[in-house]
């Protein structure tokens, strides 16, 4: 299991962190606004949000970023969200993260799990659990013939 704990940053080093840490169903969180709107979508869709808080200068958040959005396309009932805490520092803060990555899983909001480190096995069975424990979304509304 990688986690960063403090900042190494190459300044020779323009990495894209939105091409590294968002794709197939990961969206890349870049304002507070952004995290509220996603959020309410999660909430009236009825989908658990599994947010992961990473950097783009941390090795472990790199490595696990593919297996991040794979998980994402395989598990299209969770909302999944990246978030550079570089970008969003004091946002980041107010989760309590310390290293990175860190995986935050929400409920209506509420967090209701949390993974430190980039622990591949670990993610999947909190998704799995989550995912198993997840009650059916709600019918769509009946159709009416009038």
């Amino acid at each position: 299991m990688g986690v960063c704990l403090s900042k190494y940053h190459d300044d020779d080093d323009d990495s894209n962190h939105q091409a590294e840490f968002a794709g197939g169903n990961v969206t890349l969180v870049t304002t507070k606004d952004a995290w509220d709107q996603k959020l309410s979508e999660a909430n009236r869709e009825h989908k658990i949000v599994i947010a992961n808080f990473s950097a783009s200068w941390c090795g472990p958040c790199r490595m696990i970023a593919p297996y991040f959005i794979e998980l994402s396309l395989n598990h299209t009932t969770l909302m999944f969200l990246s978030v550079d805490v570089d970008e969003l520092p004091e946002f980041s803060t107010q989760w309590d993260i310390k290293a990175t990555p860190t995986f935050i899983f929400l409920r209506d909001g509420d967090q209701v799990d949390r993974l430190v480190g980039a622990n591949k096995p670990e993610l999947l069975k909190k998704i799995s659990g989550i995912v198993n424990s997840q009650p059916p979304p709600p019918p769509p509304p009946a159709c009416s013939d009038m």
